[in-house]
């Protein structure tokens, strides 16, 4: 916000923005990383503006006072995520004194209300943190860019020679270690979530494993406990419908790994049953590491995963140019220079000193056992501080507590996983058998299905993507059909579980995904071995069937999915206004009644049978295939499944209303009774389009992006999210802006109000651009679209997504690119003061949180009390607009009534 040598508020961001970049900052327990990237050509000059923030950083007071807003806007908006209140309660766990008991987030109660009352000057504080911890000693730079290395060195050296050193011991807390060595932590923690899940994790804090980095032997234990095949952990619950997911290991966040401790965790998606069972979960997790302590670390399964990352790292497809900066940066601070780029990646020698001592200290007694549930809604009197957690603790009972003393019994059912027979071994690329092409071409056209192909000459790698869309009519029809889709997508993945695993571990990825109209099915990996997943795949769904138990499971916890996207202010602002412009969809709240209604496990296999009897396969590969492998991928598909074509051809979108040309107005509140969260978005209409005008909208967000920022958030300080979309839907053009805010500061139409305020200001800053500036912006948008792929995966996304909406403009960036090339500002501002004059089509849709400008009454809002009442989520309630600036505005009170009235758009696409 601002230096001594560029003093103006937000010249760094506009310079950025103005150039095609963007930046970031984030802070962890003992680490903050600042990033930005933007086109090569101004890259020095941006260096140069960036270095000034830790030269000479201006930190105006009057600044600091409104970011302390948008800290505490992040932490509100933080409040209602289980992983977050989770967090807070376990480092609240730690021994009086320690820093992981410290609140980490920061809210305006500790940065502006309380210092004030004790005369804390905060401006004062901050000054003071800067000047003792942002010292060159300190700090690690990473730079990348396509200028030479002498280049590079020379610029570095001339612009951050400036940075102080003040030279003072660098911080130590390696004194502070065992931090939850405490009879408190030895417990169980009863905890209310705000989400409807059932969640158990076990975990132990070790000594900080971070100079173990070459064996990784949390790795490695991780590794075998998150095992998904036969003789796991997870198998076995499965087998009992006891457990639906398990993740173990370390994360390597700040807050699992730092110079204090280190945690292993062992976090299981619990069911119904298993909730009910759940000592005995816990149980069978201290019978497997009973079984592997017993028969130590072994060599063979070390050297396994040991090949696998040698593979994924010899072969890896080059990642984001920032993100892979971010990561080296940071590795910096933890390993030597060597290891630089490595270290966070390999395993170096296999040692089973290092593993055995790691093991020996996962024992039953020294875990803290973590219950998240709503059945322990009103049995939790006791509040954690900052996040309002309503939880309780108890001593583990003195049966389990006694079994888990003595010698723990093995179980014979558990055992550590064969060879693995997934583990790619042929690296070759193969021989072209078609001529190179550009762009994926058709290859197999049936009336069964399609298949586009493109053989990658590019990346040059041994790996390939595989990707499937299969369209029937039957899913769109009624909402018990999409319940039953998502049923039927949720037991396939969960038969495919084990019998798919040693394909996910050895770095073959698929993904089983319910589209709106079809379902999706997306591999990608080695080739060598990734036609026997698919063919797994395929044989699964064929073969397709569950019991009875399996599908009572997934029903109880897709009822739970639902709920879990319905109390979340941005997923319900979402449906609220795809609703309204879409009305032949259905909603989550309408599929979450049908759910409940009931459905039964003859409905689903009707179902199925004739979603698989009438089906149109659309297929993508892209690789290091040749086209004849490719062709008998569809082949596989036809023959197993047996799938008539389709009678008629299945639209891939939805028909979209045509608002009338006025303003029209949907509040809707929370579903969360404890949120105080609100978002507001105000969309305009443009309808049917092309390329052009797409081009052209893409242009103005990007234009309106940064003073967006400036306006609503660092000037207003009205919420931490705040931006400017350009929206697709079904093929009708528009564009949005959104802020998530509070309703305890601010009532969503007085944000409203503000976002009016921010697009007429905008509409001024547009006119007066000057040509210059307008220019320069055209060709940063153009450098973004000419910007090659930084890995095959970025490639074939977009492929995809043309193939899944069947538009194949597979060169759509250059027809972008070439009418970028002639627009003229005056056609940027007419378009803008088109969307905005009195014959725009505007929605504004308001989700309205529980808060003091809502005329809630504040003990309305239970969010310092137990942050989730659980309330009815199966219907909306409708809010009246009050500010007098909406009033000429159409109020939505009834979706389905206004939409029936609405002219539909044709189907379009955005070919031409």
């Amino acid at each position: 916000m601002g230096s001594e040598k560029y003093p103006a508020e937000n010249d760094f961001d506009a310079f950025l923005k103005k150039h095609g970049g963007s930046d970031n900052a984030s802070t962890d327990c003992e680490r903050t990383i600042f990033q930005f990237d933007v086109h090569k050509k101004y890259f020095r000059e941006a260096l140069d503006r960036w270095a000034q923030f830790f030269i000479c950083p201006l930190m105006i007071e009057d600044a600091v006072d409104r970011e302390v807003e948008a800290v505490d806007s992040e932490y509100q908006l933080a409040r209602p995520s289980d992983s977050h209140r989770k967090e807070m309660l376990f480092g609240s766990l730690a021994k009086p004194g320690h820093p992981m008991g410290k609140f980490c987030w920061g809210n305006a109660q500790t940065l502006k209300h309380e210092p004030r009352e004790k005369l804390i000057n905060t401006y004062e504080r901050l000054r003071d943190f800067w000047r003792r911890y942002y010292s060159a000693h300190y700090m690690t730079l990473a730079v990348q860019s396509r200028e030479s290395l002498d280049t590079l060195e020379e610029w570095v050296r001339d612009i951050f020679i400036k940075i102080p050193n003040n030279g003072e011991p660098t911080p130590n807390f390696s004194h502070l270690q065992h931090p939850f060595d405490t009879p408190a932590f030895h417990k169980l923690y009863r905890v209310v979530p705000v989400r409807k899940v059932h969640a158990l994790t076990i975990s132990w804090a070790v000594p900080p494993q971070g100079k173990n980095y070459r064996v990784k032997p949390l790795h490695y234990i991780s590794w075998l406990i998150g095992h998904e095949g036969a003789g796991s952990i997870l198998s076995l619950l499965r087998k009992k419908c006891w457990a639906l997911a398990l993740f173990g290991g370390n994360s390597e966040t700040g807050f699992d790994q730092n110079s204090t401790y280190s945690i292993f965790s062992v976090s299981i998606t619990l069911t119904d049953q298993g909730y009910q069972n759940f000592y005995q979960v816990v149980h069978l997790v201290f019978q497997y590491l009973k079984m592997l302590q017993t028969q130590g670390p072994q060599q063979r399964i070390y050297e396994e995963i040991q090949k696998i990352e040698d593979n994924e790292f010899h072969y890896q497809e080059q990642t984001d140019p920032i993100e892979f900066v971010e990561n080296i940066c940071e590795n910096m601070q933890l390993f030597p220079k060597q290891d630089f780029l490595t270290g966070d990646q390999l395993m170096f020698h296999y040692d089973p000193q290092v593993i055995e001592t790691a093991l020996s200290l996962l024992m039953p007694l020294r875990a803290n056992l973590l219950l998240l549930s709503p059945e322990n809604e009103g049995h939790c009197p006791l509040r954690e501080k900052w996040f309002g957690t309503s939880y309780n603790y108890e001593n583990i009972p003195e049966e389990w507590a006694q079994r888990w003393e003595s010698d723990v019994k093995l179980n014979p059912d558990l055992h550590l996983p064969a060879e693995n027979l997934f583990i790619a071994t042929d690296f070759n690329l193969k021989t072209s058998d078609s001529p190179d092409t550009d762009f994926p071409v058709r290859i197999l056209n049936l009336r069964q299905g399609a298949l586009w192909y493109k053989k990658d000459n590019k990346f040059k790698i041994p790996k390939a993507y595989i990707r499937f869309h299969l369209i029937s009519p039957i899913i769109q029809e009624t909402p018990d059909n999409l319940v039953l889709f998502d049923l039927f997508i949720n037991i396939l993945a969960h038969n495919l579980a084990e019998l798919a695993y040693e394909a996910d571990v050895a770095q073959l990825e698929y993904k089983l995904m319910a589209g709106e109209h079809g379902l999706m099915i997306r591999l990608k990996g080695f080739n060598h071995k990734l036609p026997l997943l698919l063919k797994l795949i395929v044989d699964q769904l064929m073969d397709f069937s569950t019991e009875p138990s399996v599908f009572n499971m997934f029903m109880e916890q897709l009822k739970k999915t639902y709920f879990n996207i319905l109390i979340k202010h941005d997923r319900l602002g979402r449906d609220v206004q795809l609703l309204i412009l879409e009305p032949h969809r259905w909603s989550v709240i309408q599929k979450y009644r049908a759910l409940t209604e009931g459905l039964s496990i003859q409905q689903l296999t009707a179902f199925v049978a004739a979603l698989k009897s009438e089906l149109y396969a659309e297929g993508l590969v892209q690789g290091n295939f040749t086209s004849a492998e490719s062709r008998e991928f569809l082949q596989y598909f036809t023959k197993k499944l047996q799938f008539q074509p389709l009678a008629a051809e299945v639209p891939v979108q939805f028909r979209v209303v045509e608002l009338p040309q006025k303003q029209h107005l949907c509040r809707v509140k929370s579903l969360n009774k404890g949120d105080p969260n609100s978002e507001v978005t105000v969309y305009y209409q443009s309808g049917l389009r092309k390329l052009r005008e797409h081009a052209l909208m893409e242009l103005m967000v990007m234009h309106m992006e940064e003073p967006c920022f400036d306006f609503l958030r660092t000037k207003e300080t009205l919420g931490y999210q705040v931006y400017p979309a350009c929206r697709n839907t079904s093929g009708v053009l528009g564009f949005s802006v959104t802020v998530e805010t509070q309703a305890t500061k601010y009532s969503s139409e007085f944000v409203e109000q503000k976002i009016e305020e921010f697009l007429v200001t905008f509409g001024e800053r547009l006119s007066s651009v000057s040509e210059e500036t307008f220019r320069t912006q055209v060709t940063a948008l153009i450098k973004l679209k000419e910007c090659e792929d930084a890995h095959l995966g970025e490639e074939v996304d977009r492929n995809w997504f043309e193939v899944v909406t069947q538009q194949y403009v597979f060169d759509r960036l250059n027809r972008e690119i070439e009418v970028l090339k002639v627009f003229t500002q005056e056609e940027l501002i007419s378009w803008f003061l088109e969307h905005r004059g009195s014959s725009s089509r505007k929605l504004s849709v308001h989700v309205v949180g529980f808060g003091v400008e809502e005329n809630d009454l504040p003990d309305q809002n239970p969010c310092d009390s137990a942050c989730s009442a659980y309330g009815q989520v199966s219907k909306l309630t409708f809010l009246p607009g009050l500010a007098p600036a909406l009033q000429d505005a159409t109020l939505i009170t009834n979706i389905r009534a206004f939409t029936l009235s609405l002219p539909l758009h044709p189907y379009h696409k955005i070919i031409s």
